[in-house]
């Protein structure tokens, strides 16, 4: 069961396009996370040298600016009045003997390096003051033994990237956001030609095995394209053995039946004993021609595309009165009342098939009514379309068989009467030839079957 339920689970169908943006974003997201670390030790590299470079200078113009600071004092000592925070915040120190002589109030009392006035070069050092890490440049006076020393707290560095950050992370989030829209936009465009092809296959008809536009598909859907197509004209060419199969079959029985009801008619008649067999006999033979028959009109049927019919508008009152003269004494022998209500004056339609389908109709209305039951041929204008319906109030089919009456071969279960059960399938393949909607329902009175075929009205101009 497990193994059930995990091959179900497999088989659930997936989002080719969701997928593609999901691999899609996540590599953007992790190359932007990337490219933000980056951007943020660029950042930092780059902050510290501008830092460096500040407190270098401002480390050479302050030892500048003490070359007499014991006789007149130029750099006072800053109490740290209130004022507003400095982002940069460098503090100073001057120290002579190894002790802080002059400094800024926000430096501390002791040095940021110790011994540095008897050091050889100038430079940076990173410093641990009052508990501070300090950032200090420092430049010394050998003659006079004087070093000035320029720190920046590390932390305060660390504020100006937090802000720096604080301000981009917005923008750089929205730049994100645009990257997925641009993405599922771009998915959108890069698989609309699986979307157009996708929608071809969908709109083709069991009849419709014409090849897939392989034309302005891309590289990748070719090798698709091309095996569809190789099914379908290998499906082609099956079935179209098989529609010459069956109807050269249908083609040469006919020729034997027919001599062989011919030959039992004879015996027939040479043995009036034997009259009742033979009866049955021709019989039987009929039920074989009429199976033979409609074997053929649907191997003809079948091929036919809707744009070969030759449609023409067909008188319908004419029509239906050669259907009356052609099964009125069959309906007067069984006690079946047989009549006609015409509407309308014209179809639009191929007339051989049309007389074909209305022939199976009531052919098969007659066949499988009881004796002195009641079938009503209609002709009318109904919800836009043009009707023809065949109604009886025999026995009527339960509303599971009605949705079977049209599929080949079918019988209704329980029913003795002969046929062959293709009737109503060439009924339907004209029906869908003509584009025209064939239905099932209740008959007369709520009784039997109705038949009813919704032709389209033709259009304007239509010849």
């Amino acid at each position: 069961m497990a193994d059930v339920a995990t091959h179900a689970a497999d088989a659930r169908p997936w989002s080719l396009r969701r997928r593609l943006l999901a691999a899609i974003l996540s590599a953007s997201a992790v190359l932007w996370l990337a490219g933000l670390g980056i951007f943020a030790a660029v950042a930092w590299h780059e902050t510290n040298d501008v830092f460096d470079d500040a407190l270098e200078e401002s480390g050479y113009m302050i030892m500048a600016a003490t070359t007499d600071w014991n006789e007149r004092g130029l750099l006072a000592r800053l109490d740290g009045g209130a004022g507003p925070a400095r982002k940069v915040d460098m503090q100073y120190q001057i120290v002579a003997g190894g002790r802080v002589i002059q400094r800024t109030a926000g430096a501390p009392a002791a040095p940021f390096v110790a011994g540095a006035a008897g050091a050889d070069d100038d430079g940076f050092v990173d410093a641990v003051a009052a508990g501070q890490r300090w950032r200090v440049f420092v430049v010394r006076d050998d003659r006079r033994h004087v070093a000035v020393q320029v720190g920046q707290r590390q932390d305060k560095r660390f504020d100006i990237l937090e802000e720096l950050a604080e301000s981009l992370w917005a923008p750089a989030l929205g730049v994100l956001v645009l990257l997925a829209l641009a993405c599922w936009l771009v998915t959108g465009r890069v698989l609309a030609p699986l979307r157009r092809t996708a929608a071809a296959i969908a709109a083709k008809t069991p009849d419709d095995l014409a090849q897939v536009d392989a034309g302005g598909q891309p590289r990748e859907l070719l090798p698709l394209v091309a095996a569809l197509n190789g099914v379908l004209a290998r499906l082609d060419t099956a079935l179209q053995a098989e529609r010459r199969f069956t109807a050269d079959a249908a083609h040469e029985l006919r020729t034997p039946l027919a001599g062989l009801d011919m030959h039992a008619q004879l015996l027939q008649r040479q043995h009036p004993e034997l009259a009742a067999p033979f009866r049955k006999l021709r019989q039987d033979i009929g039920r074989v021609t009429a199976l033979v028959d409609s074997l053929l009109a649907l191997a003809r049927l079948d091929p036919l595309a809707r744009e070969q019919l030759v449609r023409q508008p067909v008188a319908l009152a004419p029509l239906l009165e050669r259907l009356l003269a052609a099964y009125g004494q069959q309906a007067q022998r069984r006690g079946i009342r047989l009549a006609v209500r015409c509407e309308l004056d014209t179809v639009h339609a191929d007339p051989q098939m049309l007389e074909m389908a209305l022939r199976n109709l009531v052919d098969n209305a007659l066949r499988y009514c009881p004796d002195g039951s009641r079938v009503e041929i209609v002709a009318c204008r109904h919800g836009g379309c043009e009707r023809i319906a065949v109604r009886d109030d025999g026995p009527g089919v339960d509303a599971a068989s009605r949705r079977r009456l049209a599929e080949r071969f079918f019988r209704v279960l329980g029913n003795e009467a002969g046929g062959s059960g293709l009737g109503l399938s060439i009924v339907k393949r004209i029906a869908d030839l003509h584009g025209a909607a064939l239905a099932f329902g209740p008959g007369l009175e709520g009784r039997g079957l109705a038949v009813t075929l919704d032709l389209p009205v033709a259009e304007p101009g239509a010849p």
